[in-house]
């Protein structure tokens, strides 16, 4: 692979590094001041609409979506450096581009999945940026861990499904812009195939018998920035019949699908998070002094800082490669190194974003930094998309495979 970035990555990234510099970083504490105003926590700060205009003014927009006719296009080589950037501001930057999770998985999805009058009513608003959605999967009466395990019930009722359930950390349901769900439950939950039990329907939020009940908080945020992580309740919630996506039984390998981009994309944005960490590591050594030295010159900051510098040069490039071989040889060609960062990379991160916290003492842990909220972000991403062990564990199968 090239490790040169294109002339298009290149021009993407000089404007995307302004934009961060210019308006993200300037807003962030500006929408934290004005939601402390809302009516309520959950509402969206007028600042955050201000800088999606001029997002989609400069053309900084669906950069994640590959599909030129919806997105900008882009391959995911392309994608990785931008996506990293906006990870120094994971509230703000993602959102800013109509670039967050889990929009983006949804989007992709229904550009290759939906028919063309679901792409009509769901996909262009998302597009657009006016309106939410979400992702309901996971459940917490079982391991979802294992999507087969998943107990929500979508019934054929003659031209309706009738969908009975209880999901939770369904993330961006808080927002009251999110319009609409993808729910993924059992058609065929007594088939022989486990894998062709499931399927996913679009079910509006408006929908009687759909219940947002509550915020489940996340190392005790509430996560308002990314319309929090609520517990739904779908109680004989009736939709029709053409709101099933794709075919009946094909939702676990549509939530596959949907998947593989979503682990490397929460990789190049975990990459942007440890940058943060490490720049404001380095301007805290350089203005702190203890025991009649700056920090700068303590040795175990030196390691600390170096360590830290070694490990994101290192993630890096296994994330570009990653995304070499998805845009070559497809996500099935990528299954290794797709499992490979999605271990590595929280882990990883996680360790340097405690020593920058560490570093800051007392204020690494308050809210005039943004390290705690890092931290949680990035502690939680060991757990979302797959918990670790089950990465662990298909890996090293196919590592055993070619010794049997």
């Amino acid at each position: 692979m090239d490790f040169a970035f294109d002339a298009r990555t290149e021009e993407l990234r000089a404007k995307l590094l302004a934009f961060m510099d210019d308006h993200v970083y300037p807003a962030e504490a500006v929408a934290e001041e004005q939601r402390a105003a809302l009516a309520s926590p959950w509402d969206t700060p007028a600042v955050v609409g201000e800088l999606k205009a001029e997002a989609r003014r400069q053309g900084l927009w669906n950069l994640f979506l590959p599909d030129a006719e919806y997105g900008a296009g882009l391959t995911n080589l392309q994608y990785a450096p931008l996506a990293e950037i906006t990870g120094r501001s994971p509230h703000l930057a993602p959102t800013a581009l109509n670039c967050a999770a889990p929009d983006t998985g949804n989007m992709e999805v229904l550009a290759q999945f939906a028919d063309e009058a679901q792409r009509k009513q769901w996909l262009e608003p998302l597009l657009a940026g006016e309106i939410r959605s979400a992702f309901a999967m996971t459940e917490p009466e079982v391991a979802s861990s294992d999507a087969t395990n998943i107990t929500t019930h979508i019934e054929r009722d003659g031209d309706d499904y009738v969908i009975t359930g209880r999901k939770w950390y369904i993330s961006g349901a808080m927002n009251p812009d999110c319009k609409i769900f993808i729910v993924m439950g059992k058609t065929d939950p007594d088939g022989a195939d486990i894998r062709r039990q499931q399927s996913m329907v679009l079910v509006p939020r408006d929908t009687p018998g759909v219940t947002v009940k509550r915020a489940m908080k996340v190392f005790g945020y509430e996560d308002h920035a990314h319309g929090g992580h609520a517990e739904v309740v779908f109680d004989h919630a009736r939709v029709p019949v053409s709101n099933l996506i794709g075919e009946e039984g094909g939702g676990f390998a549509i939530a596959q699908a949907r998947l593989g981009p979503g682990r490397i994309h929460h990789c190049m944005r975990l990459i942007g998070m440890a940058e943060r960490a490490i720049e404001l590591m380095c301007r805290r050594a350089v203005s702190r002094t203890a025991f009649g030295k700056e920090l700068a010159r303590q040795g175990v900051v030196h390691n600390w800082i170096a360590d830290a510098r070694v490990t994101v040069e290192s993630l890096r490039l296994l994330v570009l490669k990653t995304a070499w071989l998805m845009d070559t040889v497809g996500n099935r060609g990528a299954h290794t190194e797709i499992q490979s960062i999605k271990i590595a990379t929280p882990r990883a991160v996680v360790g340097i974003i405690d020593r920058a916290i560490q570093l800051h003492g007392a204020g690494g842990v308050s809210q005039d930094f943004p390290l705690a909220d890092l931290y949680a972000g990035a502690r939680t991403l060991m757990i979302a998309d797959g918990p670790d062990e089950v990465h662990q564990r298909s890996l090293a199968r196919r590592e055993l495979m070619k010794y049997m």
